[in-house]
């Protein structure tokens, strides 16, 4: 029997109008670098989802968001070859302040697209995301079928 190697993240589906989605293109970061993702990060120990939502918003984009605006809407168990993710995705449709790109390091640049028009270039498990029905929770499993 082998160990898991399992890690919590959350991932940040901010929209605005909506109908538009804000993506970040990645860069230095050793994963899917060049590619559309969303905000997202690692959940710290001891810290809870809507905490580390707020946090990495604050970290990647330099906004506040009020706890009572995060709303879980999904959560994707992620094989990625090396170890398993349990990725919870919020939702968020209100902020204070400008959103920047605070991790010039790790992100070429911010920039809203429509949900229907969204890059070629995106990571494939964030537009299965984006494309989930977000008025009621949901589940996915992704990459376990070459597993």
């Amino acid at each position: 029997m082998s160990h898991p190697i399992l890690y919590g993240s959350v991932h940040i589906l901010i929209y605005q109008n909506d109908n538009e989605v804000l993506l970040l293109k990645r860069k230095n970061t050793g994963f899917e670098d060049g590619k559309w993702g969303i905000i997202a990060g690692k959940i710290e120990g001891r810290e809870e989802i809507v905490s580390a939502a707020i946090r990495e918003a604050k970290e990647e984009a330099g906004i506040i968001i009020d706890p009572k605006e995060v709303k879980v809407v999904g959560v994707m168990h992620r094989n990625n070859i090396k170890n398993e993710w349990i990725d919870f995705y919020v939702k968020i449709d209100s902020w204070q302040g400008e959103i920047v790109n605070i991790e010039p390091d790790k992100c070429e640049e911010l920039k809203w697209f429509k949900v229907n028009k969204l890059p070629n270039n995106l990571i494939p498990f964030i537009r299965k995301a984006i494309e989930k029905n977000h008025k009621h929770m949901w589940f996915e499993s992704f990459g376990w079928e070459n597993s």
